[in-house]
């Protein structure tokens, strides 16, 4: 085997196990929380040593970013995918979207919010960008409802707007405090975003 070739077969070992590290990872934010991650469970779990995970992240910061990125890309997937042809319908759809992906992916979805970096480092510019991009999806349908409004107020009113909706669907999955059924937690929802585009001027009558 020439140098190439061992380089190449390090490469592939090192994909592997990067791989496998960020999927137990995930795996133990999803099951547990991100407070129960402990660097040493990552690391028994994929038997290999806690300077392994430290090899592949830099730091336990960099495995626990990794996987919020990939938290963030597939809720925003799935918000894309909200069908975009009735700006009325598409709002309520980007809401009870964001409530399955909470529901199914509660601790993921925490993880993206509650995790604050060690030793007051700033928090990585690309994730907040990657949210802000998420929560301006209701942007565009905001734009057609109300045409004659000023761009930046219309900006405005659709980060205030999803981050009602987040926290209307954080608090109602909170088992701790309040816990709401999923069911009605879509009908508030879809009450609240009626509520507030009535308080824009918006008739809401969406199509079925």
């Amino acid at each position: 085997m020439n140098n190439v070739q061992e380089e190449s077969l390090r490469d592939l070992k090192k994909g592997k196990r990067r791989l496998l590290l960020l999927g137990i990872a995930r795996d133990l934010i999803s099951s547990k929380g991100l407070r129960s991650l402990k660097v040493r469970d990552v690391a028994e779990a994929a038997d290999c040593s806690i300077g392994s995970v430290y090899n592949e992240f830099s730091d336990f910061d960099g495995l626990i970013l990794t996987v919020n990125r990939e938290t963030v890309s597939a809720l925003t997937a799935q918000l894309l995918a909200v069908q975009a042809d009735d700006p009325i319908r598409q709002l309520h759809g980007l809401a009870t979207t964001y409530l399955d992906f909470a529901t199914e992916h509660a601790n993921l979805l925490r993880s993206l919010f509650e995790h604050r970096m060690e030793e007051d480092r700033p928090f990585p510019e690309d994730i907040l960008t990657m949210v802000m991009q998420a929560f301006a999806l209701m942007h565009e349908p905001l734009v057609r409802l109300l045409p004659n409004k000023d761009s930046t107020e219309v900006a405005l009113l659709s980060r205030m707007m999803f981050s009602a909706v987040h926290g209307i669907i954080s608090l109602g999955l909170e088992e701790r405090m309040v816990a709401v059924p999923p069911e009605k937690l879509r009908q508030q929802l879809a009450q609240f975003v009626d509520t507030h585009l009535a308080g824009l001027g918006i008739i809401a009558v969406r199509k079925l």
